[in-house]
């Protein structure tokens, strides 16, 4: 089925959640997750009348927090060493969600090794964060691995959000979590993981710009016991965080207690680690405007897609939230759908709020918020009104040479794993400079790209893996007469214009292509599969940078996602 066709009928949306087990109670959903195979799904999210299925986003949404806020629901997701940081979407049915905004406008807030000058926290950077609403403002904490963790604070969630905040400044630490009582006190939960996984709380000034390091009380250790969140259910504080055990994999635990302070004494395993469906295991647990519970979670055993995200019921038994579908045991595990918590859901197009994120024609005079750079970018070096319409990015010396991924202007977003993807970047290379190379790549510990390299006074295509670089067709400019009055003709050069496009599907096999005219596209280079690395699913982008000197630019007048 093409999702992109707004072709359902109700019919059709309970064929589907039959076949799974998910509709008007056919079979149970326990017994449906075994025919949903991982990775192979046609369908995904919204799929019509008040339906959906998991994944809701198949893209690399890792480390989830998630809160509501009245009717709405917000979520923020780690972003490792990509600027601007910690990405904050919005929904307002917790399956069709929009990114609005990223918290973490500049990185050498945390430290210079996040710097285009230093590219240094390859799977570092921003970790796992707790986002929280208190007294008419939101509240973002979050830990970085070596720098230690930081909390800034906004009116509204889509920003301004005020500078960071250190609360810590040690390294060895992860996976936070913060909450006020109804008496207005606060707290700040932390691990470290460089000491076997020990976690701690910590007393929190109330307006949360300061903890006392020197009062911190364990609530927790070992078994790589992280991802820690504090929520209240009735007269009860939960402590929900993951474990893991070799053999099994990664699951959900809780700890309980009458006061926020603890004692947490009492434990319970909320979830069996899914390692047919990739372990989902950190996220929110909120409660929806329906009145029923829900957790918002990534699955943490990632692939090239990323750790995507789910949503999962949550069902309280005994005064404890059991996560997905309920099992003989009393713990639950991984659902492959159900309703949109949302009464009336309209007909929609499955994945149509984060679609309308991905192109863009580069119109405005800021960057969406999908786009994020790899490292903190040179500012001055990438503009979007030298020439309106088009975004202009200046090449400079990468910090080693013919490295791409250490070039400092590699402009980036997330890929998403579906059943067609197509990625088409039009590029004008009329200003690039001996030494440039330009193009569309795809990255996360390896990397491949199709672009130009000008050397000579020449442009020729190239195809690079991995920094081993393979050399195509001399790409040849076009001339024409111009008068200039009094009898004079001058000869221009029209702007070399080239089309860059990658496809692929769920198999995670891209495919690269060019074109000359933007209409018929010529294969070139070698298939590229895309990959899991530094804690991150593949993401495209498109770079420039110059070996030779500071010299060139290529302009970009558009990147389509379809």
């Amino acid at each position: 089925m093409n999702i992109f066709k707004l072709n359902y009928t109700k019919r059709n949306a309970c064929i589907a959640l039959a076949a799974l087990g998910l509709c008007a109670g056919l079979t149970s959903a326990s017994d449906a997750q075994e025919k949903r195979e991982w990775g192979k799904w046609d369908q995904w999210g919204d799929i019509g009348y008040g339906l959906y299925l998991n994944p809701v986003i198949p893209a690399d949404y890792s480390d989830l927090d998630c809160i509501r806020v009245g009717d709405d629901y917000y979520a923020i997701t780690s972003t490792f060493q990509f600027s601007p940081g910690m990405t904050i979407i919005h929904s307002k049915d917790l399956v069709n969600w929009r990114i609005i905004g990223n918290a973490v406008p500049d990185l050498t807030q945390i430290g210079e090794a996040l710097n285009w000058t230093k590219m240094d926290r390859p799977a570092r950077g921003i970790w796992a964060g707790t986002l929280r609403y208190h007294d008419g403002k939101f509240y973002l904490f979050f830990g970085t691995p070596d720098e230690g963790y930081f909390m800034t604070t906004a009116s509204r969630p889509e920003g301004p959000w005020e500078p960071l905040t250190c609360l810590l400044a040690e390294n060895g630490w992860d996976d936070c979590t913060a909450m006020w009582d109804e008496n207005g006190e606060a707290c700040f939960v932390g691990t470290c993981f460089k000491d076997n996984y020990k976690t701690y709380m910590f007393p929190m000034t109330p307006d949360a710009k300061k903890i006392d390091r020197t009062k911190g009380v364990l609530l927790n250790e070992g078994s790589g016991r992280e991802a820690s969140k504090l929520i209240k259910h009735g007269d009860w504080y939960y402590l929900v965080f993951s474990e893991h055990k070799n053999g099994i994999g990664r699951y959900v635990m809780a700890k309980r207690s009458k006061s926020m302070k603890g004692p947490y004494t009492e434990e319970k395993q909320l979830a069996h680690a899914s390692a047919d469906a990739h372990e989902p295991n950190q996220g929110g647990i909120i409660e929806g405007k329906d009145g029923k519970w829900y957790f918002l979670t990534h699955h943490g055993d990632g692939d090239w897609s990323g750790r995507i995200v789910s949503l999962l019921p949550v069902t309280w038994i005994d005064g404890w939230p059991i996560i997905g579908t309920l099992q003989r045991d009393g713990m639950g595990t991984m659902t492959w759908g159900g309703k949109i918590p949302v009464a009336d859901k309209p007909q929609t197009v499955p994945g149509e709020e984060f679609f309308l994120q991905r192109s863009d024609d580069f119109e405005k005079r800021e960057l969406g918020p999908q786009w994020q750079w790899n490292y903190q970018p040179r500012k001055d070096f990438f503009s979007l009104d030298a020439r309106p319409g088009w975004l202009v990015l200046n090449a400079f010396n990468p910090l080693e040479k013919n490295k791409l991924l250490k070039a400092g202007n590699t402009l980036t977003q997330r890929s998403f794993r579906q059943e067609r993807n197509e990625v088409i970047v039009k590029m004008d290379l009329s200003g690039m400079k001996n030494g440039q190379k330009a193009g569309l790549c795809h990255f996360s510990g390896s990397h491949s790209a199709i672009g130009v390299v000008k050397e000579g006074g020449k442009l020729y295509l190239e195809f690079r893996q991995n920094d081993r670089v393979e050399r195509g067709l001399e790409l040849h400019p076009t001339f024409r007469q111009k008068e200039a009055g009094q009898g004079i003709v001058k000869t221009i050069q029209e702007p070399v214009l080239i089309w860059f496009r990658s496809t692929w599907g769920l198999d995670g096999e891209s495919h690269y292509s060019y074109s000359l005219d933007g209409e018929s596209f010529k294969p070139f280079g070698r298939p590229y599969r895309l990959e899991w690395g530094n804690y991150r699913g593949d993401r495209i982008g498109i770079y420039t940078f110059n070996d030779d000197e500071e010299a060139g630019f290529v302009a970009v007048d558009y990147f389509h996602y379809r």
